[in-house]
């Protein structure tokens, strides 16, 4: 028997039958626990299995599955885990790699079916193991398979990026932290304080009384040792707007000496990780260009490099999906209803898939309606003539863009404005 989940991913199946032993392993860090049923779900091990996630604990478990099968004269085998984080991928790469079925089972379906077995909400790893196997057995699980080196390696960039990029996030806020403090009114002058003068000001006047008392012409002095292009009108505006505010501040002069030590650290850290990303969008686009299909991709006008390169590494190859509703599903951008009788329950995103693919799929249809006038054009069009508000225009086109994605690359073609908005086209 088996599990055909509704728009789910291109992928073989296995059919579980009476000649298959199913094993479910409860995953930790560094102790694994293994149950094993038949294809009815009835316990076959008198004893749970507890191994460790070493070359010599992977031996033990198929010591103890061969040991089975041989008692009980069953040839298939079928071996179930949860997606948790990186702990199991190890076991799971090894099992695959000797030729064994492994497949995946959602944590919230154990969740669940742990009660089926006693009726009981208790949960212990000998347990957990066992509802996994009973759940595989019943076929609600997916199967497990391993990406092509590219996109692995492009995976692993973009999860480096993203660790770099919260980093970032959070030095930038406590920067904007120390400015509100020592000096508030310095964003009347500078929106963006990362620009080049913005960090030429920061650090070479930080706070309002080291400014006060300086001339036009010799702010824009200072800032030459930091920028090329320092005067101007434009640098002449700033420094007089500077110089001004800060003779009314009412900026902390309190512990300036900490202060100045403490900006000039993060200063020194925010230039450090802005150099670390550069590096990492550098390799970032070298990889792409091994990856015909990422040309494709950002052939769609206002799609970027960063997005592109997301999507591959969360959705992997778009060649295993047949239609956009399965990208949409593996990010957890499907719809869920819940309704019963008369009672109609509110629709909303099911949100059960990979967090950063569908974060970047929702940042590159805000980038398409920006940039793209084919999205722009359908962006208006939903919401001026059918009237639908923004946000709801915004995932309405996400879905259009998730089949997009999936038709170019399955038809081995690029961007066509006629083929993605036929109607508008043909108006225009």
């Amino acid at each position: 028997m088996k599990f055909k989940q509704t728009d789910g991913q291109n992928q073989r199946i296995e059919r579980i039958t009476t000649s298959h032993l199913v094993v479910g392993i409860d995953i930790a860090k560094e102790t694994h626990v293994a149950q094993a049923t038949n294809f009815r779900g009835i316990v076959l091990s008198n004893r749970h299995l507890t191994f460790s996630n070493t070359i010599e604990g992977f031996e033990k478990l198929i010591r103890w599955i061969d040991g089975l099968k041989q008692k009980h004269r069953l040839q298939g085998l079928i071996i179930g885990m949860e997606p948790t984080g990186h702990y199991g991928s190890n076991l799971a790469n090894w099992l695959a790699d000797k030729g064994i079925y492994v497949v995946m089972v959602n944590p919230a379906t154990t969740k669940r079916n742990k009660e089926n077995r006693d009726n009981s909400p208790s949960k212990n790893d000998p347990k957990d193991a066992l509802v996994i196997a009973d759940v595989v057995s019943r076929g609600f699980y997916y199967e497990y398979s391993r990406q092509a080196a590219v996109f692995q390696r492009l995976r692993t960039m973009m999860s480096d990026r993203e660790y770099w990029v919260t980093n970032s996030v959070r030095l930038q806020n406590r920067i904007i932290r120390w400015i509100d403090i020592r000096f508030p009114e310095y964003f009347s002058v500078f929106k963006d304080w990362t620009c080049k003068r913005s960090l030429a000001t920061l650090k070479e006047f930080p706070f309002p009384q080291d400014i006060e008392s300086l001339s036009v012409s010799e702010v824009i002095t200072a800032w030459r040792a930091h920028m090329q292009r320092a005067g101007g009108s434009t640098g002449m505006q700033k420094a007089a707007q500077l110089i001004s505010l800060a003779k009314r501040s009412v900026g902390d002069k309190t512990a300036s000496n900490e202060a100045n030590q403490d900006l000039h650290r993060l200063l020194q850290e925010f230039e450090r990780i802005v150099e670390i990303l550069d590096e990492i969008e550098q390799d970032i686009q070298k990889l792409l260009c091994e990856i015909p299909m990422a040309d494709q991709l950002r052939s769609i006008k206002g799609l970027g490099s960063i997005c592109t390169a997301a999507i591959l590494s969360g959705a992997g190859d778009l060649r295993q999906y047949a239609h956009g509703r399965q990208l949409l599903r593996k990010a957890g951008l499907n719809l869920a209803e819940s309704t019963s009788g008369k009672r109609k329950g509110q629709i909303v995103l099911s949100k059960r898939g990979d967090a950063t693919l569908r974060k970047y799929l929702y940042l590159a249809t805000i980038q398409l309606v920006g940039n793209n006038p084919v999205f722009r054009q359908l962006h208006e069009n939903n919401v001026q003539i059918k009237h639908m508000k923004k946000q709801q225009s915004v995932f309405k086109l996400l879905g259009k863009l998730a089949r997009i994605i999936i038709s170019i690359v399955q038809k081995g073609e690029t961007f066509s404005p006629e083929i993605a908005a036929p109607t508008l086209t043909q108006a225009a």
